[in-house]
């Protein structure tokens, strides 16, 4: 049986396309990628992103992605532990009690509570659009009293010279809405497709290609971690603030948000 490597680049030359074409689909490197047909993983970021590799090469030739995955942990030398069977005896079908239905289940129904139920439930909602009603009224008359009176006062105060613009975001429609107290946000949105995983607070949430025109919002208490294969295709708002290009394209790159903002961490040199 052939090796791995040779495996991907016969079926890649057989169908007659080259690394350039699989970078350009895939926004993987040439570099990466034939690091793969060559079975050089030391020169791969490693972990995730390998077998995500794995997969969109395979992806483009129309191969199995999940055979492809489990050659290249073959070839990697990367064992995946077995599933841990049932320790306990699972009983016969001729064991399992059976339920048989029973005449007047219907009889049994408490219509009388669900009733009254009902009557308070009307009896709140009736309460409520009173209150509302009433509240309504008491505000349109106070703001008509404070119009009235302003405008019969005299003006004694002189008008600003110069009207100062309220701060606006550099991109309204891109920033989230308002996070629960105690938590911070991070929006992502690709120019490019890019790999990425996402951790928030310890816990994965996203592990997959980020397409280009898409986004993802990712609420977190303590921190967020995230590894992309493109950073320089990515935008990032913090709280609804943008924040400046965060690398090149094609360029693996690791980010860690926490509630003041983007740490200080070392980036992965560029394929």
């Amino acid at each position: 049986m052939e090796p791995f490597g040779a495996r991907l680049k016969q079926e890649r030359e057989r169908r007659g396309i080259t690394l350039d074409e699989i970078a350009l689909s895939t926004k993987i490197g040439t570099r990466l990628l034939r690091a793969l047909e060559e079975e050089h993983f030391d020169q791969l970021p490693g972990g995730i992103f390998n077998k995500g590799f794995v997969r969109s090469y395979a992806r483009y030739l129309g191969l199995d992605e999940d055979q492809a995955v489990a050659d290249y942990l073959a070839a990697a030398g990367i064992s995946v532990p077995p599933p841990e069977a049932a320790t306990f005896p699972l009983p016969a079908a001729s064991e399992i009690p059976v339920e048989k239905p029973t005449a007047g289940r219907a009889e049994i129904i408490p219509w009388g509570w669900f009733a009254v139920g009902l009557m308070v439930l009307a009896f709140g909602f009736a309460v409520w659009g009173f209150y509302t009603r009433e509240a309504q009224k008491s505000g349109r008359k106070t703001s008509h009293a404070r119009e009235t009176a302003t405008q019969s006062a005299p003006s004694t105060t002189p008008e600003p010279a110069e009207t100062i613009a309220p701060v606006v975001s550099d991109n309204p429609a891109a920033a989230p809405p308002a996070s629960p107290a105690g938590t911070f946000s991070l929006l992502i949105k690709a120019r490019e497709d890019s790999w990425l995983s996402l951790f928030a607070d310890g816990s994965p949430v996203m592990e997959d290609t980020l397409a280009a025109g898409s986004e993802k919002l990712v609420e977190a208490h303590h921190e967020i971690t995230l590894k992309a294969g493109n950073i320089g295709g990515l935008d990032f708002w913090f709280n609804g603030q943008k924040l400046p290009g965060q690398g090149e394209f094609s360029q693996v790159k690791t980010l860690t948000f926490r509630p003041d903002g983007l740490q200080n961490t070392p980036s992965t040199p560029s394929p």
